[in-house]
């Protein structure tokens, strides 16, 4: 099977999207990739969007930014057409990751905004979406979700491996020849973007530069630190601004930036206690690799080698979008998504929910396992009856 997978990460930069062929175990074949980066007003957008929900009931969030939604199905098909243009024959579907706008496990909520129905027909293609809703409604945390494509992916390990992902959270896939474990460490970008955004008006460091200038101010690191949230056994899973930036007040731009870098950094290295080995080697994806800066960190930090994950021969750029290509593949086949050791959740999860173009109406989805009597095919079971988004005739569970 053929599909596409958009993603937009938690820095709210753009839209990677990327195609692969897959039956849902094995990765048959990687196809192309591109980024199209958000126009500034649809990051601010993003951005301010994030900040607002933390304060709004959850069951009003999805429909109070319907335009949001709207506006950022719109990068997506961008993106999408763009592939597709590249590709040798037109995909079987598309997995839709949306713009996660507030994440909160703890209160079985989970936000993704992108409008899956306005895609659909703008692609005339089957959209796979809303795919963390089943994980969170059963308890699961719903981060992280890549851990099954890597492990499809890398293949067997004889040696304990660690692939990171730096986005704007930070989260790690711990792989053995026994075990698949998966959590978030901490803060990713998100904080550091933040910081020289605020002072700058830049999106991000650029190479690291402005931290390679600064000296770590070690007492508010360890301020930092010292939030229990670290000593939590996984699995666990963060919303992008589960940290602010208030306690580095009074700091300079450089030491700022360099104090957000060690935070990273030493974020990651506690996460090595939640571990049943010390990794061998540390594969670094997301856009946090570009930063040498961080990479330096972590290399301290870590008391490990610690490469791009462009050492194994894979796209650092493109992984999250690969990841979510593989998951719509999985989803429609009603495959697991997540584990016990992935996400918490009790039992091995399905999920997603299936969004077929407008002139496809005419469908009857049939129950799969993860499904209950209680649910129908208005509400599948990614959703609750405190947040059951408006849906269109088209939206059914993954699997028919």
């Amino acid at each position: 099977m053929l599909a596409i997978g958009l993603m937009t990460g938690t820095s709210a930069d753009g839209v990677d999207a990327a195609a692969l062929w897959s039956d849902g175990h094995r990765i048959e074949r990687l196809g192309p990739t591109l980024t199209i980066p958000y126009p500034a007003i649809l990051r601010d957008a993003c951005l301010a969007a994030m900040d607002q929900a933390r304060s709004m009931p959850h069951d009003t969030v999805e429909a109070h930014f319907a335009p949001l939604a709207t506006a950022l199905a719109a990068a997506n098909a961008e993106a999408a057409l763009a592939l597709i243009a590249r590709l040798p024959t037109r995909p079987d579907l598309v997995g839709l990751h949306g713009q996660t706008i507030l994440h909160r496990p703890d209160h079985r909520f989970t936000c993704q905004l992108a409008d899956p129905q306005a895609l659909a027909d703008a692609l005339d293609l089957p959209v796979i979406h809303r795919f963390r809703h089943a994980d969170v409604a059963a308890g699961g945390q719903g981060a992280p979700l890549v851990p099954l494509f890597h492990q499809a992916l890398l293949g067997p390990t004889p040696t304990a491996c660690a692939i990171l992902n730096l986005g704007g959270v930070a989260n790690v896939t711990y792989l053995d020849p026994h075990t698949i474990l998966a959590f978030d460490t901490g803060p990713g970008n998100a904080l550091l973007d933040d910081w020289v955004h605020r002072h700058t008006g830049a999106t991000h460091d650029a190479e690291g530069r402005i931290a390679a200038s600064g000296q770590v101010h070690a007492p508010t690191l360890e301020r930092l630190l010292a939030h229990p949230w670290f000593d939590a056994p996984p699995p666990k899973s963060l919303d992008r601004n589960a940290w602010s930036l208030g306690q580095l007040e009074g700091s300079s731009l450089a030491d700022g930036a360099a104090t957000l870098v060690a935070f990273t950094a030493h974020g990651v290295a506690l996460a090595r206690s939640h571990m049943p080995h010390p990794p061998a080697a540390w594969h670094v994806a997301g856009g946090g690799r570009h930063n040498p800066t961080l990479m330096q960190a972590l290399a301290a930090a870590l008391e490990a080698p610690v490469h791009p994950v462009e050492a194994l021969g894979w796209d650092g750029d493109a992984l999250e979008a690969q990841a979510f290509a593989f998951l719509a593949i999985r989803a429609r086949l009603g495959l697991p998504l997540s584990l016990p050791s992935t996400t918490g959740v009790p039992r091995p999860m399905p999920g997603g929910c299936l969004t077929l173009p407008a002139q496809s109406f005419a469908q009857t989805p049939a129950q799969t396992p993860a499904q209950t009597p209680a649910q129908t095919p208005a509400q599948t079971p990614a959703q609750t009856p405190a947040q059951t988004p408006a849906q269109t005739p088209a939206q059914t569970p993954a699997q028919t």
